[in-house]
């Protein structure tokens, strides 16, 4: 679509029509929420493809810039932007320094100076496999002729795009989801989404919200080849990004038996795998499967970014049993290298099994369930629904109370609000959200900046309550419109793959924040004022 909108733009006007989309329906990808066509500046030095590259922006990387010009520093920049957008582990950067910069690290020996092969040093992809057997629980060892090493799974994305998919394809994904998988395989392979739309809502087969089901896929698939629409593959996320939830071997069968009925690849992201913070939650790799439907059409994906606190360190692994698609990634890898005393310390971090599980482990899910404990209760002070995980460095927050009509239009304004308010949040349309008002906050930061940003939203949310409930008062008539969210009834405090809580089985925090939030979203007083009784 929105290539067609730029057609001519640059000198590459003959390639266009091969790189023109279908019509995409509200299932598939909106390039408009990523790109600013409105009034945008055709350069002569570009292709059609470069300017559409240019222009392609959304709401995330507005915010990152402006966080860059702007950082927040305690001591130099302490009105400066906080930032709860970035979904980085703040918290073990002493731990890693320190591991980092111990002798084993040190080596610089000829072969580490010179090109190697593709798929990344032997010592490494031995390593790689080694620790994947032992975290992800394989029931044999893995092979390192499996492994494949690139600089990041964003480059993952772009390369497994590239050779299950021919231009104009797709693949399946359910929403929200982590809106940086659009940039890696579209940018590159020009290979669309469809989308799997979930909501909030707790009905019939739905035991939580946004929950996947085999169902819904059947469906996105079915409208999509209706369509014309060639589906190749499908994405799992796992623990999901930004829900935060963990599916269980039950739900990961079923899904790899959907993509074996319709012969579709399945890529399966396990960035979050070590970040699971509490004892109560178990994560399941797909690796750990006793057997894989279709295991040459299932692909794993996992990076030392995340679950190490290193975002800084471009490094992504591919485990994949299909040597085709590791021989045809491999040819990619020439543009997705990772230098050689990288893969070197990378491998020396991943074979120190009892640093990883005595010292770092544990003291990094200590530190996670803290941040997560002291947003979650302020979130439950203010009254605020969330989902309640226990997987990630994020929280997926329901703001749809502090907008007045539920459009993607006034969440974009609430979300600017908080920007110019100094907290840079990731708002629900950067994730493909169905429905307006969802928010995504990221806890694994120090204290001190936890404290100042809540209070930043704090401030941001009485002052907008405060605002509607004086439109309220001018416009009594409108108080109970249509469009209106009211979560009460849908999501409140939900506890890992609970459904909501209920009088019988809640705790007494969580009471107290449901009335907590009855009484914030009721207009009852607004209504039965005490001179309508008199």
């Amino acid at each position: 679509q929105a290539l067609s909108e730029i057609e001519g733009m640059g000198g590459g006007g003959d390639n266009l029509q091969e790189m023109r989309v279908h019509p995409l329906n509200k299932r598939r990808v909106d390039m408009h929420g990523f790109c600013n066509l409105n009034g945008c500046q055709r350069s002569p030095y570009l292709s059609a493809r470069g300017n559409f590259a240019n222009m392609f922006q959304g709401s995330t990387e507005e915010g990152y810039r402006a966080y860059h010009a702007d950082k927040y520093d305690e001591d130099k920049n302490p009105n400066g932007i906080i930032n709860f957008g970035t979904s980085e582990n703040k918290l073990c950067f002493d731990l890693m320094a320190k591991r980092l910069t111990q002798t084993d690290m040190n080596l610089m020996e000829p072969s580490l100076l010179q090109y190697p092969d593709w798929k990344g040093h032997l010592f490494l992809r031995e390593e790689v496999a080694r620790f994947l057997t032992y975290y992800c629980k394989a029931p044999a060892p893995l092979k390192a002729e499996n492994v494949i090493v690139l600089n990041g799974c964003g480059s993952l994305f772009s390369a497994l795009a590239t050779v299950l998919c021919d231009p104009g394809e797709a693949v399946l994904i359910a929403t929200p989801f982590y809106g940086g998988i659009t940039q890696s395989i579209f940018l590159y392979g020009n290979v669309k989404l469809v989308y799997v739309c979930l909501d909030s809502k707790i009905t019939g087969t739905n035991t939580r919200p946004f929950q996947l089901t085999v169902e819904k896929l059947e469906k996105a698939l079915q409208d999509a080849q209706a369509e014309g629409v060639t589906v190749r593959a499908l994405i799992l996320l796992n623990p999901q990004n930004p829900l935060g939830d963990i599916y269980s071997l039950s739900e990961l069968r079923d899904y790899l038996e959907f993509a074996k009925r319709h012969e579709l690849h399945v890529i399966v992201d396990e960035i979050y795998m070590l970040s699971v913070f509490d004892e109560s939650a178990t994560f399941h790799s797909v690796l750990s499967m006793d057997r894989l439907p279709d295991p040459q059409r299932t692909h794993v994906m996992w990076g030392i970014t995340k679950d190490f606190a290193v975002s800084g360190i471009r490094f992504g692994t591919l485990y994949t049993e299909n040597q085709d698609v590791s021989n045809a990634v491999a040819s990619l890898c020439y543009f997705h290298g990772v230098c050689g005393p990288v893969q070197h310390k990378v491998a020396q971090l991943l074979k120190d099994r009892d640093w990883i599980n005595q010292v770092y482990l544990r003291a990094n899910h200590a530190r996670l369930k803290a941040a997560h404990t002291y947003v979650t209760d302020e979130l439950k002070t203010l009254g605020v629904p969330f989902l309640n995980r226990n997987a990630g460095f994020f929280v997926w927050i329901d703001f749809r109370k502090y907008l007045k009509t539920g459009t993607f239009e006034e969440e974009l304004l609430l979300w600017k609000r908080f920007l110019d308010n100094k907290v840079l949040l990731s708002c629900g349309k950067a994730f493909e959200c169905s429905e307006p008002g969802w928010f995504r906050i990221i806890f694994a930061d120090k204290t001190h900046r936890l404290q100042l940003g809540m209070q930043r939203i704090r401030k941001v949310l009485e002052e907008r309550e405060q605002e509607i409930l004086a439109e309220e008062k001018e416009q009594p008539c409108q108080s109970d419109q249509e469009g209106k969210a009211d979560s009460t009834d849908e999501v409140i405090f939900v506890s890992r793959h609970q459904e909501p809580t209920c009088a019988s089985n809640a705790n007494l925090g969580d009471l107290i924040g449901l009335l907590q939030q009855q009484m914030r979203s009721s207009d009852w007083l607004q209504k039965n004022t005490a001179e309508q009784f008199a």
